[in-house]
């Protein structure tokens, strides 16, 4: 630590003696200037910090690095898989990990951050930051947490990414071959130990960004089972509008555990990151994944607040409603 340079000041919820910080310098919005960047928004706060700014082929190696020093927290500015690769280093009991968006699609630093370029949530973070314990999932042993797809209508993400970039005649293309490979390998699976069934995907949301979830108890699995061309043609529309919940061919259930396999490798998104997997993949829920370290007005964290005071008042009420027994008897 160091003396701060103006009159900002850490946030006073968390430990923040010994930071480090890795940049993925090749990802989307990183920028060439960024470590400096960094650094000095960090010296306003009083914060010593040497951010370690590396190309892809040396970024597992600099986080590993990174997570060896036991620093109180981990600031990450690249794209979701490094964030997940982080993740899945530091863990439930290691440092806190500060995800700062720095690459295409930053699904993990939205949901944690809201939609704020790298700088402003950097500066968020070091005034207000707590800490958030963040659940999350798994697929084949590697963990998401956002959100797994399993099954060919991953395919539908392609699409989608070309119309969020205004590329219509593209995602036309691409909603075409995604349509063409449909139909042709349904997934199976089982969810926590039930019955065997079939569908065209497997989508299973994590609590952090679940619109079904009122209480972190498992993941949200959306079946997507389409009955022919038609149907998936409106599914996939509603994919690319973002209005999938609601298709009528979208079942919804929550669950811990399960398998799923296919004919061939199974193809699956796991948080923007698209994997083939090999036939059976096993899926499951982990309570406690990493800790995040999160500005004060994290949506998840105003959630998790709401729910422990919902609990207080729950078993306040239940207390009085006792001791009234109590007192009649």
């Amino acid at each position: 630590m160091v003396e701060p340079q103006s009159n900002a000041r850490l946030s006073p919820h968390v430990r923040l003696d010994k930071v480090a910080a890795v940049l993925n310098a090749a990802s989307g919005s990183v920028g060439p200037d960024a470590a400096e960047r960094m650094k000095a928004i960090a010296a306003r706060y009083g914060l010593t910090l040497e951010p370690h700014s590396v190309q892809p082929s040396a970024i597992v190696d600099a986080v590993k690095a990174a997570v060896a020093e036991q620093p109180d927290a981990l600031f990450v500015l690249a794209g979701d898989g490094t964030l997940a690769l982080s993740a899945e280093l530091c863990g439930p009991d290691g440092p806190l990990i500060a995800a700062l968006p720095g690459g295409t699609m930053n699904m993990l630093p939205n949901a944690l951050n809201g939609r704020r370029p790298w700088p402003e949530a950097l500066t968020a973070i070091l005034e207000t930051g707590r800490e958030l314990e963040v659940s999350g999932g798994e697929v084949g042993g590697h963990g998401f947490y956002v959100a797994a797809i399993l099954g060919a209508p991953a395919l539908w993400a392609d699409a989608r990414e070309a119309v969020r970039k205004g590329k219509l005649k593209l995602a036309v293309l691409r909603a075409r071959r995604a349509l063409l490979r449909a139909f042709k390998g349904r997934l199976r699976f089982e969810l926590d130990g039930g019955d065997r069934r079939k569908a065209e995907a497997l989508t299973l949301m994590c609590p952090l960004v679940s619109q079904g979830l009122n209480e972190d108890v498992g993941l949200e699995a959306a079946l997507l089972d389409p009955k022919g061309a038609l149907e998936g043609f409106r599914l996939g529309f509603s994919t690319l509008v973002g209005g999938w919940r609601d298709d009528p061919s979208v079942k919804i259930e929550i669950c811990t555990s399960g398998t799923a396999w296919s004919h061939g490798r199974v193809p699956v998104i796991l948080d923007g990151e698209p994997r083939r997997m090999d036939s059976p993949v096993q899926l499951a829920y982990r309570p406690r994944a990493f800790r995040a370290l999160v500005p004060d007005d994290c949506e998840a964290l105003k959630m998790r607040r709401e729910v422990g005071e919902h609990e207080v008042r729950k078993a306040a009420r239940g207390a009085a409603a006792a001791g009234m027994e109590r007192s009649a008897a």
